[in-house]
């Protein structure tokens, strides 16, 4: 595990590429402990009545069985994830990137299961959860060995200074780019592969994606959402993130909201979804059949994806 927080030039790497990869942060002890708790917490939400408070499902079962997309609030859930959302090395890191007073926004955990793991569409965080300023770090620990095959984080560097619409040609948040980002006219993307235990320190702006699971392998990934604790949310929307949570993680509470960085983007929505997946899927069938998006590229893939290609 790493022992102390960023040097100057690894935080200056995160200013300008807008993602730092710290490779096998978490050894093998911590991981064996995360993955004897996810299998308890799935198991009894399986069994649960009401198992859409705990997790999403993916679309698809395997040989009859459901196959766990998502698991909702992993640090309110479990003592494993508080004291991994705690561990001091990781948050003098975090400390490095926004500052001493430090609050947990919200977490998650993304399974891609083999064969079936879904894409995720490119995206800006801090789009689904507008702040009074840009003081946000996105933390997603591999769980496992992340490949391209199996659908490792991609990203787009050095464009978390400004927003890209997120929109459909009808106004609505779409819950995801509706630009072009594969044509490289900003830039390319960049496959984040790692070992188990590897960490990906991402600015909240900094556009990223991944692949559908096309492995044998899974890539379950959990995920942080840090704060600066006087960036305060202005609108939050689905069940992983709550404008009311007081998840002071280190430093002192703020008493005053400080307004910086870009003009917060406020999505304009016509449907309230549970997920990111619901949203984007619905958005992707919506721009197929209307054939009205700015992208081409983009329709052609969103066909292909529902089985129009």
């Amino acid at each position: 595990m790493a022992s102390h927080d960023f040097s100057d030039v690894q935080v200056e790497q995160f200013r300008k590429e807008g993602y730092l990869v710290v490779p096998s942060f978490f050894g093998p002890d911590v991981l064996d402990r995360v993955d004897t708790t996810i299998r308890q917490l799935t198991d009894e939400a399986l069994k649960s009545e009401d198992r859409s408070k705990f997790l999403e499902l993916e679309p698809e079962s395997l040989e009859d069985c459901p196959v766990v997309r998502r698991i909702y609030n992993p640090y309110d859930m479990h003592e494993t994830f508080h004291q991994l959302a705690n561990t001091p090395q990781l948050v003098d890191c975090v400390q490095s990137l926004i500052g001493p007073n430090i609050n947990l926004q919200h977490s998650k955990m993304n399974m891609k299961p083999p064969e079936v793991g879904s894409v995720v569409e490119w995206h800006q965080d801090l789009a689904y959860f507008p702040h009074t300023n840009d003081d946000l770090v996105t933390l997603l620990i591999y769980l496992d060995d992340a490949t391209q095959e199996n659908g490792c984080l991609r990203v787009l560097p050095r464009n978390h200074t400004h927003f890209f619409d997120h929109h459909g040609a009808d106004g609505y948040f779409a819950g995801m780019i509706t630009e072009d980002l594969e044509s490289q006219r900003f830039g390319q993307p960049v496959a984040l592969e790692g070992p188990a235990g590897s960490v990906i320190f991402m600015h909240c702006m900094t556009p990223h994606s991944s692949h559908t699971n096309r492995s044998s392998k899974p890539r379950r990934t959990l995920i942080f959402e840090y704060r600066a604790a006087d960036s305060f949310p202005i609108q939050c929307v689905g069940s992983s993130v709550s404008i009311d949570a007081d998840r002071q993680i280190r430093g002192k509470p703020a008493r005053f909201a400080r307004c910086a960085g870009p003009s917060p983007y406020i999505p304009r929505r016509d449907t309230e979804y549970q997920s990111l997946y619901e949203l984007q899927s619905h958005s992707k069938k919506r721009l197929a059949d209307t054939n009205t998006s700015r992208v081409p590229g983009e329709i052609a893939a969103c066909k292909h994806e529902i089985g129009e290609l």
